[in-house]
């Protein structure tokens, strides 16, 4: 049985339009079902065209800020109810309130200020439009926009399905605020990089305890910074900086579990790497190798979700290193291209893996989301689905 609601423009089920009217009037329905799951997704979605318009004709002074959040309060409707049309039972709000995947979320704490500036960053074949993001003080905690923004979210959650959140990592926060162009801003506030390590960990302590206070049981940790120092590049790279790079995965490491401790038991917290994922290009390649015994041995997530899409990430030999207490999610599906894969050969990867860490303990999903930036992969929205359906279909038969 099904409503329609004037919320949605789909169809949704009894108990979601429940969890509708729950939200509405003060108190929630809370999921228990924890992620991962083993037919999953990273979290974003190609933003639909009517979202596109409507933050364009904002931008441009047509519409009021009031009709931008209605326009995106029924895109996120409408992208969810398509999720559990799809059978998945993790919900997200597509990424739709945001235009980058980790930046807007920085930008939610004090200390930190943000520009266009023509400025970007060189992927493979094409320069990613980012905005200058950099400190003007201290890094503190706030009340997060994104929290609202999750509230909204969970209203949606019933007995088959439960919000997952996605911000970007702690490391990725503290990498943003030493890179070159940002190094001499942040010796501004912060003396060493250990200082700012210390107020990045305890600045997403409160994050994280703001999100639970919400209703927040599975929140994921996007972080790019361990798939951006693989390989014989990123080791030149810090070299030329005069960094050594053992001394950086440390760093990496030590900020993302300060940002953990305390972190609620009933809490489920994954992060999911990969290499850069920019309108169907790609930031880096190499495999997991060289930091293997740091995140997958030392971080203290409860899942990773692991980029593994194609050569660029090498073998699934690093998985011997995950410890025992994690779930590992395999990102075998692209969302770089719309052609489908082969079914048996991604089945075949699956039993690869499962010779270094138990089939019971792994998962399927693409490899990263399918609009990280507001432009998006270079994909149709049917095309988007009909992966995610492989996706369900291959977990299906492995896992039944």
């Amino acid at each position: 049985m099904y409503y329609t609601h004037g919320l949605l423009n789909d169809r949704i089920s009894v108990t979601a339009f429940a969890a509708y009217r729950n939200y509405q009037g003060g108190y929630h329905i809370m999921s228990t079902l924890k992620t991962p799951f083993r037919y999953d997704f990273v979290g974003s979605f190609l933003r639909p065209e009517k979202l596109k318009e409507a933050k364009k004709n904002f931008e441009e002074g047509k519409i009021t800020q009031d009709e931008l959040d209605k326009i995106t309060d029924d895109c996120v409707s409408e992208v969810v109810a398509k999720q559990k049309a799809a059978g998945f039972h993790a919900i997200t709000d597509g990424e739709f309130r945001r235009k980058f995947w980790h930046l807007d979320f920085m930008w939610g704490f004090e200390g930190v200020e943000h520009e266009k500036d023509g400025g970007g960053v060189q992927f493979n074949g094409e320069v990613a439009d980012l905005e200058a993001t950099y400190l003007v003080g201290k890094v503190k905690a706030k009340p997060h926009p994104f929290v609202e923004y999750f509230k909204f979210l969970k209203q949606f959650e019933d007995e088959n399905t439960v919000a997952k959140y996605t911000i970007p990592a702690p490391a990725q926060m503290y990498q943003q605020m030493i890179v070159p162009q940002n190094i001499e801003q942040t010796r501004k506030f912060y003396a060493s990089d250990d200082e700012l390590i210390q107020d990045i960990g305890l600045a997403y302590q409160d994050v994280i305890r703001q999100f639970y206070d919400a209703g927040c049981r599975n929140l994921q940790l996007d972080d790019c910074t361990w798939g951006a120092i693989v390989g014989d590049a990123a080791k030149q790279r810090y070299k030329s900086l005069g960094l050594d790079i053992e001394d950086v995965k440390a760093q990496l490491l030590k900020v993302n579990n300060l940002a953990l401790e305390g972190r609620p038991e009933d809490m489920t917290i994954t992060s999911h790497i990969c290499r850069g994922n920019y309108h169907s290009t790609y930031f880096t390649s190499g495999p997991y190798d060289s930091v293997a015994d740091y995140v997958f041995a030392q971080e203290n997530v409860d899942a990773l979700l692991l980029e593994y899409d194609d050569a660029r990430s090498g073998g699934f030999l690093p998985l011997a290193k995950v410890s025992p207490d994690k779930k590992v999610v395999l990102g075998l599906i692209t969302t770089k291209k719309p052609e489908l894969e082969n079914k048996e050969d991604v089945i075949a990867r699956i039993h690869d893996a499962s010779r270094y860490i138990p089939l019971e303990r792994l998962c399927l999903s693409p490899q990263c989301g399918f609009a990280s930036c507001e432009i998006g992969n270079k994909l149709t929205e049917e095309q988007q689905w009909a992966k995610l359906a492989l996706v369900k279909e291959i977990a299906e038969e492995v896992w039944g």
